[in-house]
């Protein structure tokens, strides 16, 4: 399917939102949005991907 992350198409065999999390390389420490709603962590496993579904993931960053 295809899916929307962060601005850009992407080909995805991921089923779930935490799937696709994985499957990009990212890490448990990132905010997630499908479709412009916000996605709790404890519900990136239930939250099923759909063709045409925009992703935002926000990693935090790190200053010093």
């Amino acid at each position: 399917m295809t899916i929307v992350l962060n601005g850009e198409s992407r080909e995805t065999r991921a089923a779930t939102l935490a799937d696709l999390l994985h499957e990009a390389g990212f890490g448990p420490r990132v905010a997630t949005a499908r479709n412009g709603s916000f996605v709790p962590a404890g519900q990136r496993m239930a939250t099923a991907l759909q063709d045409g579904d925009r992703i935002e993931v926000v990693a935090p960053m790190q200053g010093g």
